[in-house]
């Protein structure tokens, strides 16, 4: 037993003797330094979760009106992040939303889509006039609305709002749109579903007349007519007057709305639904005098009812297989069809991680507010003949020349850097404020003739404009300055005549200078491009992407010509007279990484930067006092370490 003990003290002393030595070696001082340049990573990369861990409080489950609304919104996520669609909780925002005002409109009537919101019509350059009718039709809990959450999305694509609402036992989804063929149309769509295993009573919150001077009377209909759930056996006549403006007080504006009448309360069945279609035709006159009030009133109320009687006819025409439903379906689709082709044309920007810079979300937001306040003629339904001669034939053949002809259109430095028109849309009045500005802008630098053909002409006008593309004397040319190229864009469909649609698109390349793309989208002939000063032989353009590089000129000309007569390409650079051309700089690298990952380090995150300096730091200090060890120390003792024995 003692002989064990012994062995075994023996072999610890040995143990701690060589771990001794391990530490005092010649190389103790490298060895320190790698195990505190190990500990400071694993510091470094461990901190953040135990900082979560200790500070930050625990992921918080969500409650049913919570966890309802996420299962409604879901669909829209991957719009939302693609800035197709926004997403806005009502009151407060959810971390990381947009602000951006839910609006529907066709630039004959619009609204915004809150509790309370007015319906507007055209009033100048924008649908800022309103005539004190609240058409939202909405649902109520009884006994409170306690713990209710609500949200709005807006898709710019189909020019459609979807409004949610989650109660205590049921949920509300609405869909609304100002329908494009048919501009007097307002359609509001709600279906309602009980998530209890009992009935329910809903009281439904009807659309409200405050309208000056009004009458309301009730026609009933021949024949009920029944479409979806619902049906509905008289109209809804609303009549009175807005005054347009406080300077002259004589001058009115005839308003007449009809809509079906409908019970204020609803019976929900145990786990059942109920959909409601609910259409809206809202017409209105041009001022008129107190002399022309009494006729401008009988025709205005004839032509709604009309319209609305017609409307009914159609939704709730019966087809083979599934009924009225089908008949909804198709008439929605004509509306989104005609915001489809109005998206057509369109500009994309590369997305920018910089502080306050501007990305798609707000320019896809901007488009959509002015679009939904400007007509689109050429697709509007003349049957009605509602709307005169603003939508006959003549008219259309007028906007079919002025799509075509767009000289002098965009005459001014690119709209992406002037940040009076891309304020904040977070009210009714800073969006219609919006709108004019921009309406004002490409009017006044030669679109005019783009914005009487209408919402198609309008956005063709805004997507020159991101570029500052003019169409000058037979060619069009891009204007932007090169230093602007720092960012990829894309330009999709510029319409060159009738025919012939062109697509440009500016990519920063990994050398960081800036190539133009061109190509065309379709075409009925020819056409030619060349870059800046035109010095190179014209290059035939066709559905493939050609390569230009972008060049700086002295004095400054434009980037990129574009025309379909050769002859008139090659005479270019004989005209604009410049005298140096060289290719255009690449950009600074911090001026890329600043807009690529919102800092100028590059694209690591600033932790691994952080690590790194201290790593550096680190290893610094201990080289030195390794270093000043090493020369400092007395000459026996390094005589001792270093001299065999």
């Amino acid at each position: 037993m003692f002989i064990r003990s012994a062995k075994n003290k023996f072999e610890t002393v040995d143990i701690v003797r060589r771990l001794k030595r391990l530490v005092e070696g010649t190389l103790s001082s490298y060895r320190r330094l790698f195990l505190l340049l190990l500990c400071v990573c694993i510091v470094f990369y461990m901190l953040p979760p135990i900082f979560r861990y200790l500070f930050l409080s625990p992921t918080e489950q969500k409650d049913p009106h919570s966890m309802c609304m996420d299962d409604r919104l879901t669909p829209y996520i991957l719009q939302n992040y693609e800035y197709d669609a926004n997403i806005r909780h009502v009151a407060p925002l959810m971390p990381g939303e947009r602000d951006y005002t839910p609006y529907v409109g066709n630039g004959y009537i619009g609204m915004e889509v809150s509790h309370g919101a007015s319906l507007n019509i055209k009033h100048g350059r924008a649908m800022q006039l309103p005539i004190r009718f609240y058409p939202l039709l909405s649902v109520t809990q009884n006994g409170g609305n306690a713990g209710e959450k609500e949200a709005t999305v807006v898709e710019y694509l189909t020019g459609m709002v979807h409004r949610f609402q989650c109660f205590s036992g049921y949920f509300a989804s609405y869909t609304l749109y100002a329908h494009r063929t048919q501009p007097n149309v307002l359609m509001q769509e709600l279906q309602i579903t009980n998530t209890r295993n009992t009935v329910e009573s809903i009281d439904l919150i009807m659309p409200r007349n405050r309208l000056p001077k009004s009458s309301t009377r009730s026609i009933p209909l021949s024949d009920p007519v029944q479409i979806g759930m619902l049906t509905y056996s008289a109209l809804e006549v609303i009549s009175g007057t807005v005054q347009p403006s406080q300077d002259d007080p004589s001058k009115l504006v005839v308003v007449s709305i009809t809509k079906p009448q409908l019970e204020t309360k609803l019976q929900l069945r145990k786990r059942g639904t109920v959909q409601i279609i609910y259409p809206m035709i809202i017409e209105y006159s041009k001022p008129v005098t107190e002399t022309q009030l009494k006729a401008t009133i009988d025709n205005i109320e004839l032509h709604s009812i009309q319209a609305m009687t017609k409307l009914l006819q159609r939704l709730s025409a019966k087809t083979s297989g599934s009924g009225s439903v089908n008949s909804i379906n198709t008439y929605r689709q004509e509306h989104i069809n005609v915001w489809t082709d109005l998206w057509a044309t369109g500009f994309t920007i590369s997305t920018s991680k910089a502080e306050n810079s501007l990305n798609g979300d707000r320019i896809n937001a901007t488009m959509y507010a002015v679009l939904s306040q400007v007509r689109s003629f050429e697709f509007e339904d003349t049957s009605s003949g509602l709307f005169g001669s603003s939508s006959s034939a003549g008219k259309r053949e007028e906007i079919a020349k002025a799509l075509t002809y767009a000289e002098g259109c965009y005459d001014s430095y690119h709209t992406l850097q002037a940040e009076n028109l891309w304020r904040d849309m977070s009210t009714l009045n800073q969006l219609n404020s919006l709108v004019s500005s921009w309406m004002l802008t490409l009017e006044k630098q030669g679109c005019h003739n783009l914005i009487r053909a209408g919402a198609s002409g309008v956005i063709q006008a805004m997507t020159l404009s991101f570029g500052s593309f003019r169409f000058s004397n037979q060619h069009l040319e891009c204007n932007m300055h090169p230093k602007f190229l720092h960012r990829d864009f894309h330009f999709r469909r510029l319409n060159y005549g009738n025919k012939t649609h062109v697509n440009v698109t500016i990519i920063v390349k990994d050398d960081n200078k800036a190539v133009i793309y061109v190509a065309l989208d379709r075409s009925d002939r020819s056409y030619y491009a060349c870059d800046g000063g035109c010095l190179d032989e014209p290059i035939l353009l066709t559905q493939n992407r050609r390569e230009f590089p972008v060049k700086l000129t002295e004095p400054l000309t434009a980037i990129l010509y574009i025309t379909e007569d050769k002859q008139h390409m090659e005479e270019i650079h004989h005209a604009i007279h410049v005298k140096e051309v060289v290719e255009a700089p690449a950009h600074e690298q911090h001026l890329i990484a600043l807009h690529k990952h919102g800092h100028q380090l590059g694209g690591l995150p600033a932790l691994f930067w952080v690590s790194v300096c201290a790593i550096i730091v680190v290893f610094h200090i201990f080289l030195c006092k390794l270093i000043i060890k090493e020369y400092c120390e007395p000459s026996d003792k390094l005589r001792y370490r270093y001299n065999k024995p």
